[in-house]
């Protein structure tokens, strides 16, 4: 049951109000027939009692031989009917409702308790009360008829459609105060999804009520300093990283002057320059996420020029894609994470292994992926390896690096409102696929051209 409920605020509150209006206004409708029904039921009865104590006077005083014709006149003028009673009469009770409890009993005590009532005599309906001309001549006894519009109560289908009606617009009142009070929530949301994928979101509005401005308030004070935070971050970086690279150059160049052996020159020339991508992949982190603004364009087309330093290099790059795709991203930073899945897939698996890169659109989604025929990531440790500074101390302790590669690509894709996927490749090996939105657009789709038959 509790599992069915909304879980949305908006919803909650609506629902919450909702059913506090219904209890209210059902609570209202008892208590006012509580109070109301004994108050008619006596104004009824008290005209019950005059319009049977006028026929009985009038009945008495006239002439036996004129009766027949006062009962008609009576019938013709007022509506009011009256006949005999006989032993053979065919009555149907009334309903046994509350109001008309209170009214018989009202009417039984001033007429006595010989009265009765029927809602129907012989074919007749009406509200039916008898009387006897005296109270103790049971074989002089009358039927009268009073209509029944004077008897009961409103139609209680007006009743109901008042009701209604003041419920629907107590509901709808509900629904505008619960979604006043989500909507500076809703800010909040946004907001925080926005801080989530590294952005700095305009400051909240802090009017409104007490509680909300003070929430907004805290939020705005918390992203000015989370700014100011990764502003300082990234000067200190930059400047480290500069600080580093000048020594680096220096002694690089003091290496390849040295005259020792060509192999050992080389090597000490790849720790430097590992050192120096390391310093680099640092600097990328101490950015943060990208700000710059995103821009429609053919995710083949940087596909490919980001895989041709690599070809040159005379890696093995198999490239699957269609002859265009276009999509809504950030250049810089996309160019940066595709070239850290490749560089990641390298020294994993080695330059002499061949990598199988495509391009294309996977349920409603943009995909570019890098497959590899490495160790790959085991299942349990995919989540930790997203995380800044994770390397994995079996399969790939023999890689190099600082573990920042795939942390820059989970934030680069946070900042596009997509996310990577690490799944392990059938027959051994890591598929690393970047997942952006957008792949559901029809233009996109009208973009798209069959891939080529045998790949790149």
């Amino acid at each position: 049951m509790i599992a069915c409920l909304p879980r949305t605020l908006l919803w909650q509150t609506f629902l919450l109000v909702a059913l506090l209006l219904i209890i209210a206004l059902g609570s209202w409708s008892q208590i006012f027939r509580y109070f109301q029904e004994p108050a008619r039921a006596r104004d009824v009865a008290q005209m019950v009692v005059s319009v049977v104590n006028l026929t009985r006077t009038a009945l008495i005083n006239a002439d036996a031989g004129r009766r027949t014709d006062l009962l008609i006149e009576l019938a013709a003028l007022e509506g009011i009917r009256i006949y005999p009673a006989e032993a053979s009469d065919e009555l149907e009770p009334l309903k046994a409702t509350r109001p008309m409890r209170l009214l018989t009993d009202d009417v039984r005590s001033q007429l006595g308790a010989h009265t009765r009532f029927a809602s129907r005599w012989k074919s007749l309906s009406g509200f039916w009360v008898s009387f006897r001309l005296e109270p103790d001549d049971q074989l002089d006894e009358y039927w009268v008829m009073l209509p029944g519009e004077r008897i009961e109560n409103p139609s209680s289908f007006d009743w109901l459609m008042w009701g209604v009606g003041a419920l629907v617009a107590a509901m709808l009142g509900a629904y505008l105060i619960a979604a006043r009070m989500g909507k500076p929530l809703r800010q909040v949301e946004d907001a925080a999804k926005r801080v989530g994928s590294g952005e700095t979101p305009m400051p909240l509005d802090e009017s409104g009520p007490q509680e909300i401005a003070v929430v907004a308030h805290a939020f705005n004070q918390m992203t000015s300093a989370l700014a100011r935070t990764d502003a300082d971050r990234a000067l200190i970086l930059a400047g480290v990283s500069h600080d580093l690279r000048t020594p680096l150059a220096r002694l690089r160049l003091g290496v390849e002057m040295s005259g020792a052996p060509d192999s050992e020159v080389s090597a000490m020339v790849s720790d430097i320059e590992e050192m120096d991508r390391i310093i680099g992949q640092f600097l990328d982190f101490g950015r943060g996420t990208p700000q710059e603004p995103p821009q429609a364009l053919d995710l083949v087309q940087l596909t490919r020029e980001i895989i041709e330093p690599y070809r040159l290099r005379g890696v093995e790059l198999r490239l699957d894609a269609p002859e265009r795709l276009v999509g809504c991203v950030r250049p810089l930073s996309l160019r940066r994470a595709l070239a850290n899945l490749i560089d990641n897939a390298l020294r994993y698996a080695g330059e002499d292994s061949a990598l199988d890169v495509s391009v294309g659109v996977q349920e409603g989604e943009l995909c570019i992926e890098v497959a590899d025929r490495g160790p790959g990531i085991p299942e349990s440790e995919v989540e930790r390896m997203r995380h800044p500074f994770t390397r994995l101390e079996k399969a790939r302790s023999n890689a190099k690096g600082a573990g920042l590669g795939l942390a820059i690509v989970e934030r680069v894709m946070r900042a596009h409102g997509g996310r990577l996927d690490l799944l392990a490749r059938e027959g051994g090996g890591l598929r690393a696929i970047l997942r952006l939105p957008g792949g559901g657009n029809a233009s996109v789709r009208a973009r798209m051209q069959s891939a080529h038959p045998g790949g790149q």
